[in-house]
Formats: structure tokens, sequence, C-alpha cells
């Protein structure tokens, strides 16, 4: 065989051992796994990748961490065919730069070790209100002038279900009857609006119609100002008073609009009716929050990884007095868990769960953790995961881990859960 043809059979078999090794579910836990790794003071993270890699660790501070009990003054290189144990000592950042058969770059980890963060468990039935900026479009209409001409004005401006009207004539817009005023007041002259679509704001003019009916301009839109609705508080932070709640985002129930929020109030809630949750069809907390409930705090945050804002009164928790340390994803493990949640006058009750899997993320979702109710005495009552339940903090091994954020239509006793530390992230974007 001549030597042209060797080198490229060989060529060959090494290009499909790279291919196939690069996508081999080994290598593909390295690549999935985050660029940054967060842990607290005095804890320990094992990397098992069982990989001939080599992994060459650089700090400014050689007393960061320490690597299988070495630090790295004594040992900066290791072999990854075998566990590495990392022991955090003290706050600090260091680099890890992994290299296949110790000479090609595949990945790089940042590891920043910080002081362990601790909050107040919820698990609190609150009653959740809610008012916009501007003025939500959740629908178009037409409008029938005096001479029994139908317009569609708003259609004709490009208006849409979902849009946020902002700014009339460069007016900002109270509520819905503030728009209403100042589209009345210019008497059929076409208006500037400002509006907001998908976070992006856009101009376009609109001619009011007297109505015949009633010999009022309108602009041929329903539009909402509010909503109100029953759910779970999550946390609070007792240094600050922030407070998360939901896991998820108010949207509105027409157009799934993510809410804008101008303001909004957490108060005291009571459970007064249970809609057991069944396949196909998921169950709901029937609560009242209205009359002389206590205003727990203001919400100045609707994101799509829960409500924040601020705590206005002492809000505890009878179960766990003091404040739980957080689990970061990576400390998460399946197996047995609990969350804690109201569903009855009895007020915030803790129930076994199953961690059934963790979805590691490198990115904030609310889909990080799939839970399962294994509680008989949750089961009886609702079925598993209701509506109403979002936010139910989820506890494992004496840590919070995250919140209950949405059930499995067709398996009520399943459901999603989002990691405590988006919700923290997002907490503490949170400017006084």
């Amino acid at each position: 065989m001549r030597k042209g043809t060797i080198k490229k059979i060989v060529g060959v078999l090494l290009a499909v051992f790279f291919f196939a090794f690069n996508y081999s579910s080994y290598v593909q836990n390295i690549v999935k796994f985050p660029a940054e790794l967060q842990i607290f003071e005095g804890d320990i993270q094992t990397l098992d990748f069982r990989l001939p890699l080599q992994v060459k660790i650089r700090s400014n501070d050689r007393n960061v961490l320490k690597f299988n009990g070495n630090s790295l003054k004594d040992q900066h290189v290791y072999r990854m065919s075998e566990p590495l144990s990392i022991e955090s000592v003290k706050q600090g950042d260091v680099n890890l730069d992994f290299m296949l058969f110790g000479i090609i770059p595949i990945k790089q980890l940042k590891i920043s070790v910080t002081s362990q963060k601790s909050l107040i468990p919820g698990g609190n039935s609150i009653g959740v209100s809610l008012y916009t900026n501007g003025a939500l479009i959740v629908g178009t209409s037409e409008v029938t002038d005096d001479q029994g001409i139908t317009h569609f004005p708003a259609i004709d401006a490009g208006l849409m279900p979902g849009d946020i009207i902002e700014k009339v004539n460069g007016v900002t817009v109270k509520d819905a009857n503030h728009l209403s005023q100042l589209v009345n007041k210019v008497k059929g002259i076409a208006v500037d609006l400002e509006c907001k679509r998908d976070n992006r704001i856009f101009v376009t003019q609109i001619h009011p119609v007297k109505d015949a009916t009633d010999s009022k301009y309108r602009l041929g839109i329903w539009v909402r100002d509010s909503t109100a609705g029953v759910g779970t508080l999550t946390f609070i932070n007792p240094r600050t008073q922030h407070l998360g709640a939901l896991g998820h985002a108010i949207t509105d129930v027409d157009t799934g609009s993510l809410l804008s929020v101008k303001n909004g109030e957490i108060t005291e809630s009571c459970i007064i009716d249970v809609k057991i949750g069944k396949k196909g069809l998921p169950g709901e907390l029937v609560g009242n929050f209205s009359g002389n409930r206590k205003v727990l705090g203001t919400i100045v945050k609707n994101t799509t990884y829960g409500i924040y804002g601020k705590a206005t009164r002492k809000i505890t928790n009878p179960i766990y007095k003091d404040p739980l340390p957080i689990a970061y994803q990576y400390n998460i493990k399946p197996g047995k868990a609990s969350i804690l949640t109201t569903i009855d006058d009895e007020g915030i009750q803790e129930y076994d769960i199953q961690i059934l899997k963790v979805n590691q993320q490198t990115a904030p979702g609310s889909k990080g953790l799939v839970i399962e109710i294994t509680d008989p005495r949750l089961l009886e009552k609702t079925g598993g995961i209701v509506q109403g339940m979002s936010g139910s903090p989820i506890i494992q091994n004496g840590k919070l881990v995250g919140a209950v954020t949405h059930v499995f239509v067709n398996d009520p006793k399943k459901g999603y859960g989002i990691f405590i530390e988006w919700m923290l992230e997002e907490a503490n974007k949170i400017i006084e």
C-alpha cells in the first residue's frame, strides 16, 4: 500500500474518531456545562467527567480553592480521568482550562466563590393586584358614526391586541379612563400614540371616531389597565426585605402578553375553596383577598421568572422561622424534597415531593426542575399541583432550592420548578 494512501486512511480514521468523540455524551456533558459556576464558602463540589482531559487552573489568589485537597501553590494541573474534588476556602475567582489529551482546548470554566446566601422561605397564600403602565389593548372593534358608517380606527392605525398605549400626543397615559379623557379632549382630531410592542416602542397616528350610541370619541379598542389573582410567596430577603413570588410572569388572560408594571401590591389571602386537579383539567385554589386584608408588600417588577417587590410589614413562616441557605442548581439532586404551600385555613404546611429531574441551565428558565407530589395529604385535597400554588418554595436537605411554576396538564401530580438562583438574581435587580 502506498504511503499517500496510508496517510489518507489514517487521516479519515482520526477525523471519524474526533467527530465521534466530540459528539459523545461525555464530551457533550462538558460542552453543556456552564461557563461560570458559583459555589459558597466552605462548600465542596465534584467534577466527574471521566475523560482523557487535563485541567489547568489559573488564579491570582492561590488560596481561593483546594483541588483534591491541594492548594494551587502545590499543584495546578490535574487529570480528569478521575473525579476532581473542589473545596472552596474563601471568596474569589478561579479559572479552569480543560484540554483534551492535554493539548486541545475544549472548555473554559470560571468558578466564583461567594458568601452563603440565606432567605426566609414563603409558602403564604397571597393576593396579587397589578396595575400596568399605560393601557393594554386586549381587542379591537368597529365604531359606527352618526351617519351609519362603520370605521376601524385601531386596525387602520396598525394597532394589535397586546400593544400597550403609553402616551397620547406626548402625554403619559395613567389608566384606561385617562386614555378616554385624552382622546375625547381633542374631539375627533387625529392623535399620535406612543405604543410598546414586544419591548419595542413605536408611534402611530389614529383618527378617533364619534360613536353614534353615546357621542363619545372612540379608537375601536378594548383596553385593560389592571389584573388580580391568587399565588404563593416564595421568599423574603431578611437583609433587604426584597421578596419574590410565583416563579413565572403575570400575563394578560386575553392576549398572553406580559403585563408591564406601574405599581402593585400583595396582600394576605384566605383560601375559600379548592378545585381538585384532574388529567386534562388543571385544578385551582380559590382565594379571597378583598376587604380588610393586610397589605404585605409592593410589586415593582413582573418578569418571566416571577413578581418582585418589597415587604412593607414583617412576614413570618411558622415552620422555618430562621432564614434557610439557598442551593445552586449543581447542588440539587433527584430525590426527596418538600414544598411549602397554603391550601386551606390551616396556613402554611410542608408536603413531601420527589425531584424527578434537574435540567442544568446556563441561562434563566422556569422549567429547571421536574417534580412530583408524593404526599397523600396534598394529593387528597388538591390532586397535585393546582393554579395558585405557583411560587411554593421547594426545599431539599435543609436548603431553599426553587419554586413550583407549572403543572403537567395530563398529570397534575407532576410539574416544573424554577431554580431559586434565577429568582434571587431577578430580585437583586430591583433599584431602590
